[in-house]
């Protein structure tokens, strides 16, 4: 039986794949955001899931106003990288898992979740950054990916409590399907931030760890929040944070925070990270990786340390 382990949520903002990609993830700027996902590479190498599904929203590159769908998952056995305006990234190919994407879409949509199935996809930064930032820069992805795009920019986007149900649907099919694969699911997007009009740059971090406490304690209430108050608190590209519910709905209701990463750079986007495992793998090995990066222990409680950030 295939099972999902853990879950990871991440920011996927495209100047971070930038600055990997041009070399600059040491400069000053940078090497706070890089270094907050020291661990979680190294978390991700030691725990070698057989599968990524990484839920994410495509930015008018395989969608354009032409069709819009809620829900799509790729079911192709490889992905191209999309072209965003100054060429691909200098990244690999994305190797699907048809298969088990099949699996998933029978299951959901028999599930009542209307799921557009693509076999022709091209894949853009919200999908590629968070594999960056938790690969590295590698000759070739070490684990096939399933694309999970979720329409958050053309109104209306799903509610959170639409997200957080397909998550335990997207579990459900996870554990029906009778190969035995560790799955990791990627929720990806925000936190606080808004590109355009008179409140441009606008960060909450006060919001942004708010929802970080509260999906990890009690996502189905969080689930609850409606559309306007992402706008209203966080900016209007916020609401990409119902696409972390899928991720959280997709895991036991024990899971537990393993890392936890916050920061502002200079900008107009915050910088979220969060790595959560379901019962039932080994905590040792988080105890000594956490050693390795000078962590407290999960059962401690660490110093409060907060970013100088304008809310």
């Amino acid at each position: 039986m295939a099972r999902i382990v853990a879950g990871v949520a991440t920011s996927h903002i495209p100047a971070v794949g930038a600055a990997l990609d041009n070399g600059r993830t040491t400069e000053s700027y940078w090497q706070p955001v890089f270094a907050g996902y020291e661990f979680s590479k190294k978390w991700i190498a030691d725990l070698a899931p057989d599968v990524i599904i990484e839920v994410y929203n495509d930015h008018a590159t395989a969608f354009s106003l032409d069709i819009i769908p809620t829900f799509a998952i790729g079911c192709a056995p490889e992905f191209p990288i999309a072209d965003e305006g100054w060429g691909p990234r200098r990244v690999p190919p994305v190797v699907g898992h048809p298969e088990l994407a099949w699996h998933i879409a029978q299951s959901t949509i028999l599930d009542e979740f209307d799921m557009t199935i693509v076999n022709n996809m091209a894949v853009d930064h919200g999908l590629t950054v968070p594999l960056s930032l938790m690969y590295g820069q590698p000759k070739a992805w070490p684990a096939p990916v399933i694309p999970l795009a979720v329409n958050v920019v053309q109104y209306p986007p799903p509610t959170g409590n639409r997200c957080y149900n397909l998550g335990k649907a997207i579990r459900k099919a996870v554990e029906s399907y009778p190969e035995d694969l560790r799955v990791v699911v990627f929720g990806t997007g925000g936190m606080s931030h808004q590109l355009q009009g008179p409140r441009a740059g606008l960060i909450n971090a006060e919001f942004d760890n708010a929802f970080l406490d509260e999906l990890i304690a009690d996502p189905a209430h969080l689930a609850q929040r409606p559309h306007i108050e992402y706008v209203r608190e966080a900016g209007s590209e916020a609401i990409e944070l119902v696409m972390w519910l899928i991720m959280r709905g997709a895991l036991d209701d024990r899971a537990k925070e393993v890392y936890r990463y916050y920061h502002v750079p200079a900008s107009n986007t915050a910088v979220g990270h969060l790595i959560l495992e379901n019962p039932g793998l080994p905590q040792q090995r988080i105890a000594e990786t956490r050693i390795e990066y000078g962590m407290p222990q999960l059962d401690e409680q660490p110093e409060d340390v907060a970013d100088e950030v304008v809310v």
